[in-house]
């Protein structure tokens, strides 16, 4: 799973966030080298979409679309003990179901891999397969039809164990107030890095204190 980690927003003309996109230093930047080492050229903007929960009387509320510009912090846990196991750090575009293989690991506690349906591909399932996984990724709803039953199901019970991973970035985000103050991915992903650490230890203390109580 993947969560945006906030940066401080460039205030970035059209022409400027073209020639970002094309992998180009804008020239007024190249002219002023006190500017551009105060430009991130690395973060990126996304849409973050949140579902509306419906009105008290079941009117149906516009879903929201949050704008937002940072880097993501893709992050595997285990099921069991709810630790980091993998992580990587990208720029907040970045498509999650890009960086699954990056998040697999072949020794940790089970063999099933739970994800949202952002994770769910044809590449994605074909590697999970050749690698020696279980998907257990959710099924999309097709399109112009109607969730199938079975499929909502399957869904809801693969949602009681993918949500721990929730847990995580609730923590990073809240307690943790996990935020990029730094310029560029290189920085960010040592942030991030850190961050995933810290958490790790915290996490092994109450485990700690959970098995001697």
């Amino acid at each position: 799973m993947a969560r945006v980690v906030a940066a401080p927003k460039q205030r970035n003309t059209e022409d400027e966030k073209r020639a970002l996109r094309e992998g180009r230093v804008p020239e007024d930047w190249a002219k002023r080298p006190a500017k551009l080492r105060k430009k991130d050229r690395d973060a990126r903007w996304t849409v973050k979409y949140t579902k509306a929960k419906p009105a008290a009387d079941g009117t149906k509320r516009v879903d929201l679309a949050v704008p937002m510009f940072g880097y993501k912090n893709h992050i595997g846990i285990d099921r069991r003990h709810g630790l980091i196991r993998t992580w990587t750090a990208t720029h907040a575009a970045r498509h999650d179901g890009a960086e699954l293989p990056a998040l697999l690991d072949r020794s940790n506690t089970a063999s099933g891999v739970w994800a949202d349906t952002a994770y769910r591909s044809a590449k994605n399932e074909a590697h999970l397969g050749e690698a020696g996984f279980t998907s257990r990724i959710h099924r999309k709803k097709p399109k112009g039809k109607p969730m199938p039953k079975r499929t909502s199901r399957a869904n809801s019970a693969k949602s009681e164990i993918r949500s721990r991973v929730e847990h995580v970035f609730a923590r990073q985000k809240g307690p943790m107030a996990l935020v990029i103050r730094t310029i560029g991915l290189a920085r960010a992903r040592v942030k991030i890095g850190l961050a995933n650490l810290a958490y790790n230890m915290r996490r092994m203390v109450w485990l700690a204190g959970a098995a001697s109580a």
